[in-house]
């Protein structure tokens, strides 16, 4: 890695963020609720939620730009101030502008200085890939030249903890690809990574961990795979030739969700050897039938949708 300190990964099991039963409210609204959690050195934590599952105010609590209403929020045993004076911790945020009229080897250079353990401005351009737009003004760049800026900031100096709130936004596949690759880097130097998305294959591609959130509160917490898992459902999709018949496919038992799309019948079960059992005895013949587990996106999708039903009753 250009320019980069080599830290040996750690084994430790001491936290390198503990939330105990976080709380926040806005008025009547409760944005994080009784919210518990801990980072581990070393990880690559996918952060998911709904709009409005209070995501970006976990994000807020962590970096100590809010304050909580109830619990406790530490980073390094210290309070978040205190670890980011430090200079623990880099941060990537949606919210904030970058500075105008400054070109971009400025402004990565202020945030060299700036950093108590500061990388050479010429290597921190290069590993966020923008080394060739260093004379560039700030407000001349495309919105995908921005996120890479913003990466660059986040990443001015030896932090212990990086914090990406939507980082790859607007990039093209290569720069993600590319932001993505130097990501895991970061966490084999031992470093924890923390990011926000709305890229579900993003979070499961990347991710050693995968925290959904919803109305504030911790819903899943665990690998991609377990995630996918907890949804308790599996894929099928096949396809029937001739005129379908809606109304049995449509009673088919475990039947958690149907989509019949031409000649192509998908459908998500919760027992999917009933559901395929029960498929023949109407009769039919599927063709090109698949079952598979449920990609990451449809999990988080049945588990939320879940949560929802339950709130409810």
């Amino acid at each position: 890695m250009v320019g980069m300190t080599m830290t040996a990964a750690t084994t430790s099991t001491t936290p390198v963020v503990g939330f105990d039963q976080v709380s926040k409210t806005y008025g009547s609204v409760r944005a994080v609720d009784g919210l518990s959690l801990q980072l581990y050195p070393g990880e690559t934590v996918a952060l998911l939620g709904p709009n409005g599952a209070g995501k970006s105010t976990t994000l807020d609590l962590l970096l100590g730009l809010k304050q909580a209403d109830g619990g406790t929020v530490n980073v390094f045993g210290t309070s978040p101030r205190e670890a980011i004076v430090a200079g623990r911790v880099g941060a990537m945020l949606q919210s904030g502008g970058l500075m105008d009229e400054v070109t971009v080897t400025e402004l990565v250079r202020l945030a060299c200085d700036l950093h108590p353990k500061p990388y050479k401005v010429a290597d921190v351009l290069a590993r966020a890939g923008i080394s060739q737009i260093a004379d560039r003004k700030v407000n001349k760049l495309s919105g995908g030249q921005a996120q890479r800026v913003r990466f660059a900031l986040a990443t001015a100096g030896d932090s212990d903890l990086i914090v990406l709130d939507e980082p790859t936004t607007g990039m093209d596949v290569s720069a993600r690809q590319a932001f993505w690759a130097t990501m895991r880097d970061q966490a084999d130097q031992g470093r924890t990574v923390l990011f926000a998305t709305h890229y579900l294959e993003e979070a499961d591609a990347i991710a050693d961990r995968v925290l959904v959130l919803h109305r504030g509160r911790l819903l899943a917490d665990g690998t991609a795979a377990e995630i996918k898992a907890k949804a308790g459902a599996r894929r099928i999709s096949f396809d029937l030739e001739g005129a379908i018949d809606e109304a049995p496919l449509r009673g088919l038992p475990f039947l958690a969700t149907i989509d019949i799309s031409g000649q192509t019948v998908r459908i998500q079960s919760t027992d999917a050897d009933a559901t395929v059992h029960a498929l023949y005895g109407l009769g039919v013949y599927p063709r090109n039938l698949e079952v598979a587990g449920l990609g990451l996106e449809q999990a988080f999708v049945a588990i939320t949708e879940a949560e929802e039903a339950k709130q409810s009753c």
